[in-house]
């Protein structure tokens, strides 16, 4: 990550740097309550846009020249153009995993195997085994996680709870695998060894996706979420009609989960995956990217090229005489993550001005002065992750610029490096999605295909974690201490 430059500004009163941030909260409320659901399609971005020139005046009273504001505006921007990319992709890949009967054949498939009282359960479960095994919750989202979302609609199910138990699998197996990129940022950031870090997580990890699991469990029994008016025989063979389902299908998938167990980045494996989509719509669904096509003068073979194109940029669009089938399947390509991306650049834009005027680690400090006991310190760490993750729009943000403000507090306090990692991820990874501007829950929204504020009540696990944390911070449960050199036993000797 390439560090920002360093300025030497004047001291910001504290009332002066919340300032951004309380003006950005009393717009993005009243964004919400004259926009209502439209809000994250512009009204929002403007909100952040504003805070962020709030932030930039303050800066150039501090000391700051307009260039230092520009560069941190290109710095915050910078931050976040491998996300953008991999959305782009995911875009294009849910575009042709409809067309090629990715999505449809897992989507029949589960319409089989998946009972509606335990579905919200095995979601969760399932996306926890993957991503525990792959090391990253964007890709079980942006594949499985789009599968079970189609799975959701064909039982009746809560598309609402659905992307919760898939965000809370997805960040659990992230958390814990070795193979995550915030897995090792943590300790790396904390001071931390790597499987120490882990097994330490274990403590406040495992309750909460205990508990999580019991919930999406009894939501399922419950019937919570199910409209029951889904008619699943007729859902299916109108599948069976529009496409041709079978197991050859499955490829593409697990092309992708076979690229991330290799450790292969995101972003190639994505647009990889969304390739192979494209050519099995060419060989295996010609029909239908010919219809996608919808321009019969091209002639057979550039018609199927123009439709495997279409699916990448503007996504599968078809007219099935089916509501439920056109209603499930129509979404993807590229053009879909335009709005999102926006407002991520928005986000970063206003956290890095924030963060270069010195604002952010002004608020920060007075925090830090308040942390007196060890549980009040793990607390504040807890809140100023979740913090950074408003502000600055990025999990790595929240973990990187979290870490290094507070390394020196714990250390003084001779609290072992694995505590403050493992409140890095707690809270700094885990809340990231519950953040609409976030990087991470701009994603979720984005392919998921639900906004960040109805997902939000149930993601259980990401909302369990943090608060299970703190409770053992002050209860002084699994809380190390740094054990004594052999020259301080010496020197106190």
């Amino acid at each position: 990550m390439q560090e920002a430059k360093v300025l030497n500004l004047r001291e910001v009163p504290l009332w002066l740097a919340w300032m951004p941030l309380l003006a950005l909260m009393l717009m993005l409320a009243l964004s919400v309550h004259i926009f209502g659901e439209d809000s994250s399609y512009g009204p929002n971005q403007i909100a952040l846009l504003l805070a962020m020139g709030l932030a930039g005046i303050i800066g150039l009273r501090q000391g700051m020249a307009w260039d230092d504001v520009q560069e941190a505006i290109v710095h915050g921007v910078s931050v976040g153009t491998g996300a953008i990319f991999i959305l782009l992709a995911v875009g294009a890949l849910i575009g042709t995993w409809m067309l090629c009967g990715t999505v449809p054949t897992l989507v029949q498939y589960g319409l089989k195997l998946m009972h509606p009282a335990v579905f919200y359960g095995a979601s969760c479960l399932i996306c926890a085994l993957v991503a525990l095994a792959i090391g990253s919750s964007w890709t079980v989202a942006g594949t499985l996680g789009v599968a079970l979302m189609g799975i959701a609609g064909g039982l009746g199910m809560s598309p609402a709870i659905t992307a919760g138990a898939i965000i809370s699998g997805a960040y659990f197996g992230d958390k814990m695998s070795p193979l995550s990129d915030t897995t090792n940022l943590a300790p790396a950031a904390a001071g931390s060894e790597l499987f120490a870090h882990i097994r330490h997580m274990a403590w406040t990890t495992m309750p909460s996706i205990t508990i999580a699991l019991i919930l999406f469990t009894l939501m399922g029994f419950g019937g919570v979420g199910a409209s029951g008016d889904v008619a699943l025989g007729s859902l299916s063979e109108d599948l069976a009609r529009q496409f041709n389902p079978g197991l050859h299908l499955l490829l593409p998938l697990v092309v992708v989960l076979a690229l991330a167990w290799k450790r292969v980045p995101a972003l190639p494996s994505i647009a990889l995956g969304a390739l192979v989509g494209a050519v099995f719509a060419v060989i295996f669904q010609p029909e239908a990217t010919l219809r996608l096509a919808g321009n019969e003068q091209l002639g057979h073979g550039m018609g199927l090229l123009a439709g495997a194109w279409k699916a990448m940029f503007a996504g599968y669009s078809g007219d099935s005489g089916s509501e439920a089938v056109d209603k499930l399947l129509n979404r993807g390509g590229m053009g879909s993550m335009l709005n999102v991306i926006w407002l991520v650049f928005c986000a970063l834009s206003f956290g890095s001005v924030m963060e270069r005027a010195g604002l952010l680690e002004r608020i920060i400090r007075s925090v830090l002065r308040a942390a007196k006991s060890t549980g009040a310190l793990i607390s504040a760490t807890l809140a100023t992750a979740i913090g950074t993750n408003v502000v600055a729009a990025d999990q790595y943000l929240a973990i990187v610029l979290t870490g290094k403000i507070y390394k020196p507090e714990y250390q003084r306090r001779g609290l072992h490096p694995v505590n403050l990692s493992r409140a890095l991820e707690d809270a700094g990874t885990l809340t990231s999605p519950l953040v609409p501007w976030n990087t991470c829950g701009a994603y979720m929204a984005a392919t998921l295909g639900v906004a960040t504020a109805d997902y939000l009540p149930y993601v259980f696990f990401n909302l369990i974690n943090p608060l299970i944390a703190a409770g053992m911070a002050y209860a002084g449960f699994k809380i190390l201490q740094l054990k004594p050199t052999v020259e301080v036993r010496h020197k106190e000797a």
